[in-house]
């Protein structure tokens, strides 16, 4: 299988990859170096906003905006202006935390979740729903690091991880309510613990396996179909593109890559790139038009 790198970003932390179908454009953020980042396949032009903390992961939303996770609570973000407005803070009260991984789900809602940044081993991450209407909820806690949101296509299933532990969950998902949590996988450091992921229209969940360099393919049941040799050492999250939603970008780190694999995979911390049968499951913009300045937890 050809694997492109279409930018060498040598990126600490890349994350986040979302496809723009309007503007045919992807957008992801380096963590460490706070960046949002968007990138144009076609002509290689890249764009750069420079972030005031940590940015955990970016969402389009419907105005022409953005949300992103920074360390002081979930913003909407104007990228003409480069304007910050913060919408909810969910966590605010736990010292140590940052907030990972997010993603719009199927019915409009924001699922954002945390991770034990201080020591990546306690649990007390969380993740987090932000509503339509400003309001947040918290849908679950125990955590250590927060990962792998994706929908099935159907929007019955809710797929989520917690990379540390080493746990790939399914959930039952209505009315913006994850329920029945199952854990349908337990990969570990030699299958590539699970970080961010995608889901494509045949059924498959694929997650970035940021221990071992690999993409990992499961199906709802947590069967591993396909498991794909990447040219980084640390895949960081997967996230479908292109005209016909069939090309798979992917982000990865150098942050903590150990310098023999970084001499080995010289890429790392790049943008990629490969071409795959099922298109992608389409991630929708998060409403803006009721969203009051602050979030109250419920």
């Amino acid at each position: 299988m050809e694997i492109s790198c279409l930018l060498d970003a040598r990126a600490g932390l890349g994350e986040s990859p979302v496809w723009s179908a309007q503007e045919q454009a992807l957008y992801w953020v380096d963590i460490i170096a706070p960046a949002l980042h968007r990138f144009d396949p076609a002509t290689g032009a890249c764009h750069d906003w420079a972030m005031p903390s940590a940015i955990g992961c970016v969402a389009l939303a419907d105005d022409g905006g953005m949300l992103v996770a920074l360390r002081d609570g979930i913003h909407h973000f104007r990228p003409a202006t480069g304007a910050l407005r913060r919408l909810a803070h969910p966590e605010g009260d736990v010292p140590g935390n940052r907030y990972n991984d997010g993603k719009v789900s199927p019915d409009g809602y924001f699922f954002v979740g945390t991770m034990d940044e201080a020591t990546l081993s306690a649990p007390r991450a969380g993740l987090y729903r932000l509503g339509p209407d400003g309001g947040v909820v918290k849908i679950r806690g125990e955590l250590i690091v927060s990962n792998g949101l994706a929908w099935s296509a159907d929007g019955r299933f809710m797929f989520h991880s917690d990379s540390k532990a080493q746990k790939l969950y399914r959930y039952d998902y209505a009315g913006g309510v994850p329920s029945n949590p199952q854990i349908i996988a337990r990969p570990g450091e030699t299958d590539g613990r699970p970080d961010g992921g995608a889901t494509d229209q045949g059924g498959l969940y694929w997650s970035a396996g940021i221990s071992a360099g690999v993409l990992n393919a499961y199906t709802k049941t947590g069967r591993l179909m396909r498991r794909i040799a990447l040219p980084c050492a640390a895949p960081t999250m997967p996230c479908f593109g292109g005209a016909d939603m069939r090309t798979l970008f992917l982000t990865s780190a150098r942050h903590h890559v150990a310098p023999e694999r970084l001499a080995a995979l010289p890429l790392s911390g790049g943008l990629f790139a490969l071409r795959l049968d099922a298109p992608g499951v389409a991630i929708p913009a998060f409403p803006m038009a009721r969203v009051p300045h602050t979030g109250v937890i419920k």
